[in-house]
């Protein structure tokens, strides 16, 4: 009766966890139960049919075989995984190199053919316009003091235009009584000569 009892749980035990695996586990665990409940007891021991024994043997055997070559299967299939992995590692850094390059790139401005980030380029920009400010007040500051040195000089020659003016019409006035002076006196003299 223990007996029995211990081959049913045993048969049981192993019906499960056979209905939980493929095909082939469970027929290997069917076949152990089937052998100790079919093997005999002699003097305590349990008599196995060698027959059954070989059976179970080859099916075991071939199950080896077959989870061998699972295992190696999964073994090609990880080592595809990690290479693939390598790849797209190695792919990834690429992309993320490019994408620094990227946006080095957009961050960066081209002037005068050198590259520039924005923040270089702007204040360059900055630091021309204030250049040109400064260079355009200095110029403003020149044409003023200029435009009142030709404003003094302006006016300085038309005093001087007036006053060589005022000069030549005194000295027409003066050639001209100097020039009857004279004609009075070649008259004088042309008279007497007479």
């Amino acid at each position: 009766m223990k007996k029995l009892l211990f081959a049913s749980i045993f048969t049981f035990c192993f019906s499960g966890v056979g209905f939980a695996q493929n095909s082939d586990e469970t027929t290997i665990d069917e076949k152990f139960a089937e052998l100790i409940t079919n093997s005999n007891n002699f003097k305590g021991y349990k008599v196995v049919d060698t027959g059954e024994l070989t059976t179970l043997q080859n099916l075991t055997s071939k199950r080896i075989a077959d989870l061998k070559e699972e295992i190696a299967a999964n073994k090609e299939a990880t080592l595809a995984f990690k290479q693939k992995i390598a790849t797209l590692k190695t792919d990834l850094e690429t992309m993320e190199a490019k994408l620094e390059q990227v946006s080095a790139e957009k961050d960066a401005i081209t002037f005068l053919g050198l590259p520039f980030s924005k923040a270089s380029y702007q204040t360059t920009m900055w630091g021309i316009v204030g250049i040109l400010v400064l260079a355009l007040g200095l110029f403003i500051v020149r044409f003023k003091k200029s435009n009142v040195h030709t404003q003094e000089a302006r006016k300085n020659l038309t005093e001087l235009e007036k006053e060589f003016d005022a000069y030549r019409t005194k000295a027409l006035e003066k050639e001209q009584r100097l020039g009857r002076l004279l004609q009075d006196e070649k008259n004088k003299q042309m008279k007497l000569a007479k």
